[in-house]
Formats: C-alpha cells, structure tokens, sequence
C-alpha cells in the first residue's frame, strides 16, 4: 500500500457486490443445491487483478451496511487493496449476483441490485480528487454512468482527473441498469472525451458508438477522444487501435472454459499492468489475453486472477 503521499498504481471506480456461483456446472439455477461466496463487481476486480499482478490498487465505491459488506472490505484486504474509498450505505443492502454455468460459452447473470445499489450513491463531495488525479491509472465504468449520484461523481472525477497519468473507461455495457442504448450514449461520449483508453467488447462499443465492425469501432472510439482502443471480439481475439497508428490483433488463448465471468476484469487488470510498465501494444494485449483465460478456466471471479508467474508460464507454453 502507499505511504502517505504516494500514489496508487491503479484506482479504479465503480461496481461492487457479493457473487454466488454454483458449485455445481451445467445445472438450471432452480436445481443448484450449493454456492460459493466471492468478492465481485467489474471495477473491484480489476482492483483485484492488478493487485495479483503485483501493482498497488485501491478502489472507490460503496456497499451495504451489513455482514456483505464487512465480507467484501475482508476480501479486498486479503487480495491486497486498498479499502480506504469503500463506505457504506445504511439504506441499501450489499448487492448479490448469480450466474448459471453452462460451459462453454452460457453464462446467465442475475442481479440482485434492487431498489438501489449502493455503488450507485458515490457522491462527488466524498470523492478524494486528490488521490485521483495522482494514480497512475485511473478506471471507471459505463455502470457507474448509470443513476444519479454515481454518473455525477464519475463525470467529476474525470474532469478532476484531467488528462493526468491514464484513465480508462471501460464500457461495461449492463442493458438491465439503462431504460435504453440512446439513453447512455450521450454519457459515454462525454466520458470518452476525458479517457486515454476505451475498452469493450462490440456490444459495448456498438452502444458507445453506434457502429459494430471492429475496426470502425476503434476508429470511432478514437474519434470520440482517445488515444487508445481496445475492442475484444471474442473468438476472434482482441483489436488494440492507438491514435500513432499501432495496431494489434491477438488470437485468444485456448483453455477449457469452467467460467467465462470474470475473465474481462483479468483482462483489464492485465491491460493496467501492461500500459503501467511501458510494454508495446502486443505485448499488452498477449498478456491481457492471458489472463483472461486463466480466469475462464476458473470457477470464480477474484480468487481466480492469476498470478504474474502463472500468466507467463501460459504464455511460454508452460501452462
């Protein structure tokens, strides 16, 4: 953790809550007789990843006032991030999510963020600008754009942030937290116009972007104001488009998929790790495939990010 007057690696913003996945694959959610509880939400994994990778990490957001949400600051201790921005909310209870698994590739998710989720009232008033604007990189999320008072802070957060260090969005796109894609678009352009780096899957850039080619995708990501695009295609691998004029494209890396939630916020984690050591482009994105697929290959989300050892021995052909 950082001493007083240092920065953070990485502090990222955004979602968090309690995942229960079965212990039991291929079984409806009616029929699932067993859970396991971890740690979960987008931006605290991410948190979680690159900690695993060895960075320093903190992240900003809030849980419920109860035993959930004494569970989740334990884990984000234990995982190595840093709590200090996490607060709780007396009104609302510490969100719950489900998944089904069916492997390989059907993975139904069910939130339980009714009526409101408490990662949803950061307030800006609260926010440590200060902190902000020193990490290394700064994330934020398409959800935390989703209700008052969270798309307030996070579009103040990123005007305190400024254009110092590297700020991802990643563009999280969660149709049930939005009345429709025209709704956020004009959100997520003006997150665009603060971020050095957008990163989604072609859902999330269709909706950021109206457009669903990958490569329109990123040139309209550049575009809206980045320097960076990053576009995961899924079993074609990842698109990464910077405003030089680099590009890569990275095949994914082939596992047997156990669980393929969660392998989008290793990646993440991965791409933060990457861009915080100067890597070029292709490396970055290797790795960040990498990781991803480890998680795949887990059952959960946080307790399954690698470590750096384990993503280059995948790497190497070791894994």
């Amino acid at each position: 953790m950082p001493e007083p007057g240092e920065s953070f690696d990485l502090i990222t913003m955004g979602r968090i809550g309690i995942d229960l996945y079965p212990l039991q694959t291929g079984v409806p959610l009616a029929r699932v007789e067993s859970f396991g509880k971890f740690l979960g939400g987008s931006a605290a994994n991410v948190a979680v990843a690159a900690a695993r990778l060895g960075n320093s990490t903190a992240v900003i957001t809030r849980t419920g006032d109860d035993p959930f949400g004494t569970f989740l600051h334990e884990a984000l201790k234990e995982f190595g991030v840093d709590d200090r921005f996490v607060t709780p909310v007396a009104e609302y209870p510490t969100p719950i999510t489900f998944c089904e698994i069916f492997p390989p590739d059907d993975f139904p998710l069910y939130f339980y963020r009714r009526p409101k989720a408490p990662d949803l009232e950061i307030r800006t008033e609260e926010l440590d600008c200060f902190a902000i604007r020193a990490a290394r990189v700064f994330w934020i999320t398409g959800t935390g754009l989703s209700e008052e008072p969270s798309r307030s802070a996070t579009l103040a957060a990123l005007k305190a942030r400024g254009r110092s260090g590297t700020t991802v969005f990643d563009l999280d796109w969660r149709p049930m937290f939005w009345s429709d894609p025209e709704t956020a678009r004009p959100y997520y352009a003006e997150a665009l116009r603060h971020a050095t780096v957008a990163v989604g899957n072609l859902d999330e850039c269709e909706v950021a972007t109206g457009v669903r080619e990958p490569r329109a995708c990123a040139e309209a990501l550049l575009e809206a104001g980045v320097e960076l695009a990053v576009v995961k295609q899924g079993p074609k691998g990842v698109l990464a488009v910077h405003r030089d004029g680099t590009v890569a494209e990275v095949a994914p890396v082939p596992v047997e998929v156990v669980n393929g939630l969660g392998a989008g916020d290793a990646f993440g984690g991965s791409l933060c790790h990457g861009l915080l050591r100067g890597w070029d482009l292709e490396r970055i994105m290797r790795h960040a495939n990498a990781a991803g697929a480890i998680v795949a290959s887990r059952l959960a989300c946080s307790s399954a990010m690698p470590t750096e050892g384990e993503v280059e021995a995948l790497l190497s052909g070791g894994g």
